[in-house]
């Protein structure tokens, strides 16, 4: 089943509450948007329904936009059964990014919504257990947000390093200096002055 398919007998169950249409980008996976409130359901229709089977939840993913003051949440569906993948994004509030988890329908959502929550912000209502799961408790902020700003450490511990790039011309200008210390230094002559000849008209 193509996702034109796919998205023609969605739009046939659920109406309005999803997006006017497919968007096919240039590149990728093709997508549709649906409305946040609506998430669950679907999810749980794709699950269930003859010829969807989309028993698994691959990957989610959540990206910042803060000119469009939005977050999208990317759903990576694929069906074992039929042997099909299929893409669903919502687009949430930058303000206050909420929706429904996934977990009651994939049990993979689990930490994969969990990562998103601890490092975007998203905040997955029903998640039976949404807290940090790379960082640590007490973390201000959420890195992967544009407006990101690094707080310098963390309880007296330093969490910035020098650039590599910075470290490894830094190792070349300790090469060189070597290399110009150790190198052969060539031996200086004495330089030889000729004598004067004597002036014209002079008695020898």
């Amino acid at each position: 089943m193509t996702p034109a398919e796919i998205d023609a007998r969605i739009r046939e169950k659920w109406g309005e509450k999803v997006a006017p249409a497919l968007t096919q980008p240039k590149k990728g996976d093709a997508f549709l948007v649906v409305n946040p409130d609506a998430l669950r359901n679907v999810c749980l229709w794709l699950r269930d329904e003859p010829g969807m089977q989309f028993d698994a939840l691959m990957n989610v993913t959540a990206t910042d936009y803060p000119k469009e003051k939005k977050i999208r949440v990317t759903y990576h569906l694929q069906s074992y059964a039929v042997r099909q993948v299929f893409v669903l994004k919502v687009e949430l509030d930058r303000d206050d990014p909420q929706v429904d988890s996934v977990d009651p329908v994939w049990k993979s959502a689990n930490w994969l919504e969990r990562e998103e929550f601890d490092l975007v912000g998203v905040r997955f209502r029903g998640h039976p257990d949404l807290r940090r799961i790379m960082l640590p408790d007490d973390w201000v902020g959420h890195p992967l947000r544009k407006d990101y700003q690094e707080a310098g450490g963390y309880h007296g511990m330093g969490n910035t390093r020098p650039s590599t790039l910075d470290a490894l011309v830094a190792m070349d200008n300790v090469r060189k200096a070597k290399a110009m210390a150790d190198a052969p230094k060539p031996e200086l002559k004495a330089e030889v002055k000729p004598e004067p000849k004597p002036a014209e008209g002079a008695k020898a």
